[in-house]
């Protein structure tokens, strides 16, 4: 009974840790996902401005093709029909193989870039951290019971910050769209110390807490998730600049300093 019992928390310590490893490996290969993405793009962008390029140099040969195509169907001779057509089908068929064989080198990049960001060597903290056992054995003490009720107390209030910050963005009034801009751009920041929190409640669940193994994962799973929000966080500063870039540069960059002149509020048809 007792080794059957071992071998299910070892089948589940398994599922835990490889779990958590997947999680930790999605953040660690999102960079090298985006490099590749980026990578592909500028491959593509540069397949479609060789086609580009054909199309303008085969232009002129199809409009010769317009005499040269029903002479050469009264001859019999195939050299002489669609010249425009043949001379743009070779030249992006060279642009095309080009694309896909820069699209295989960047995903086989992307690979090893993935592999090589996962160390094999690194050391968990469950590793580095003997586990205590599961069944706990407790000896009071007259010094350890008083020592521990004096420091007793309410605990991590995590939940009366993170209310706090919801009722700031509610009762939030920006005086600006470059107030929400700044908002924006700090986004990431405050994830990233939401996410933090986290990481170090899980370290310390692990060195410090008499906790079991599947606490930490438990935290560490969550801090993983907590960094993928972080990334998409630092997209939405990207996306408000990309978008109002106009608007912004206004604020930035104004004209002669009389940008407020422009102010809707202020002008009368």
């Amino acid at each position: 009974m007792q080794a059957a019992r071992l071998s299910g928390r070892e089948r589940r310590d398994r599922r835990a840790d490889a779990r958590v490893a997947a999680a930790r490996q999605l953040v660690r290969c999102a960079a090298a996902r985006r490099r590749m993405r980026k990578r592909l793009v500028a491959s593509w962008l540069r397949y479609r401005a060789r086609t580009l390029t054909a199309a303008g140099l085969a232009l002129p040969f199809g409009v010769l093709g317009l005499v040269t195509t029903p002479l050469g169907r009264r001859l019999g001779w195939v050299w002489l029909q669609y010249p425009g057509r043949r001379l743009y089908g070779r030249l992006t068929t060279g642009a095309r193989e080009a694309h896909l064989q820069r699209a295989l080198a960047v995903r086989e990049r992307a690979m090893d870039e993935s592999r090589a960001s996962t160390d094999p060597n690194a050391e968990e903290i469950a590793d580095r951290v003997p586990r205590a056992p599961r069944h706990h054995t407790t000896s009071i003490k007259g010094a350890d019971v008083s020592e521990n009720t004096e420091n007793s107390g309410p605990g991590f209030l995590f939940d009366e910050s993170a209310s706090a910050m919801e009722s700031a963005a509610q009762a939030y009034e920006p005086d600006g769209m470059m107030h929400v801009l700044a908002t924006c751009e700090a986004m990431p920041t405050a994830l990233q110390s939401v996410a933090n929190t986290f990481q170090i409640l899980a370290e310390r669940a692990d060195s410090e807490f008499p906790l079991e193994k599947e606490v930490g994962e438990a935290l560490t799973e969550v801090y993983t998730h907590l960094m993928l929000a972080v990334s998409a966080a630092g997209e939405v500063a990207t996306t408000f600049r990309t978008v109002h870039e106009q608007d912004i540069r206004r604020h930035e960059d104004p004209r002669n300093n009389a940008e407020h002149k422009w102010d809707t509020t202020n002008n009368q048809p």
